[in-house]
């Protein structure tokens, strides 16, 4: 009996209960050619289509899956369609970060009722595979946030797609579930994301790194992580800081037009494995000097991978008050210097590798100078 408020104050705190990311939605400038990339390059799985043979007249949609992550990648088919001039504003990039609830219905009214902007009424799908419901807001930029109630919903993806089969299935690579998305947004623009995740969504600033703490020679950024309750939603924001020459931010937001994803960050169990596989399906990845490796274990403590496939692979290791996370950065994966994937490993750590932030920057630095972006 006595534990019954408590029950209910948590329920009540938590106005906005989140089960985790349910897909990330690319708009992109060829989804037919951007799926086989993702099936070849990083073993993702056909899952769900949508188009003009399922109903759909202006768009199509690929839907790719592997373990818990799902991306959808969706190329519109007229040259007057909205998403047609976002794709020539941004190119390739991510607009939809797709969160599961329970309830869509009730997430609008939370979020809206405390200010979000409406990027889409509630609405019930429905087909032969019961009903979907789901609802949406704008957070920075043109980026969206849809909430997905599927819990009466047992079809491939949701009303409207069809279960897409193909005869050309690579083997996963083993990519676990969305860990975190990252954000840049603009000159002094932080804080006020920062205020409109905590005050519309109820999360919470787990982490701060200033522009001391993330900075080279040249260049700086101010970071803070973003948490929902259970911590199953994780969204980092990112803003520029004063330096000699233009931070990685600052090229992302002069390529990309907008604020925006930087970086989606999908888990492994095991990290050597899942990059050597990328790495030989042609993933290209940041590369940091071997010297990062010949103090490492006095740096981080002992851990239970060997150093050498580590250095081979150039994977970066950090170590917080919980235990000691492994992690690496994908190169962009398409021509503008904008979105990139992190995949990371996490053994028992909770941070973002905070001690690896110079030696990360210092290889973005070099691509950047390669571009002449620098």
């Amino acid at each position: 009996m006595e534990t019954k408020p408590s029950e209910n104050k948590t329920l009540t705190t938590d106005f906005l209960p989140l089960n985790g990311t349910d897909y990330v939605e690319l708009y992109v400038g060829n989804a037919k050619q951007a799926a086989y990339f993702y099936k070849s390059a990083f073993g993702f799985q056909s899952l769900a289509y949508a188009g003009p043979e399922t109903g759909v007249r202006d768009r199509v949609s690929y839907v790719l899956i592997q373990n818990k992550v799902k991306l959808v990648l969706t190329t519109p088919l007229h040259p007057d369609h909205p998403i047609s001039g976002q794709l020539t504003k941004h190119g390739d990039g991510v607009k939809i970060i797709a969160l599961w609830v329970d309830d869509a219905y009730d997430a609008f009214l939370q979020t809206t009722s405390r200010g979000a902007e409406t990027y889409m009424e509630p609405q019930t799908l429905e087909d032969d595979y019961g009903i979907l419901k789901m609802s949406g807001i704008y957070t920075y930029g043109e980026t969206v946030h849809l909430f997905i109630e599927r819990k009466n919903y047992s079809g491939a993806f949701m009303p409207g797609y069809k279960k897409w089969e193909s005869h050309y299935n690579p083997e996963p690579v083993g990519l676990l579930y969305v860990d975190h998305c990252v954000g840049n947004v603009g000159w002094n623009q932080m804080n006020k994301w920062v205020k409109f995740y905590e005050d519309v969504m109820g999360f919470k600033n787990i982490l701060t790194f200033d522009d001391k703490q993330i900075s080279t020679e040249y260049s700086a950024l101010m970071s803070k992580v973003m948490s929902n309750g259970n911590g199953y939603v994780k969204f980092p924001i990112n803003e520029p800081a004063e330096g000699k020459k233009k931070s990685q931010v600052e090229e992302y937001l002069e390529f990309y037009g907008d604020e925006g994803v930087q970086h989606v960050a999908i888990a492994t169990n095991n990290i050597v494995e899942t990059v050597t596989n990328l790495q030989n399906r042609g993933v290209e990845f940041l590369k940091v000097p071997n010297t990062y490796y010949d103090d490492l274990e006095s740096r981080v403590g002992k851990i239970e991978e060997d150093i050498e496939p580590l250095k081979e692979l150039g994977v970066l290791v950090d170590r917080d008050e919980e235990g000691y996370l492994l992690q690496i950065f994908t190169k962009p994966v398409e021509d503008r210097p904008t979105l990139f994937f992190e995949i990371i490993q996490r053994k028992g750590a909770k941070s973002f590798g905070a001690g690896n932030f110079k030696a990360l920057f210092e290889a973005l630095e070099r691509e950047q100078d390669a571009r002449g972006n620098l």
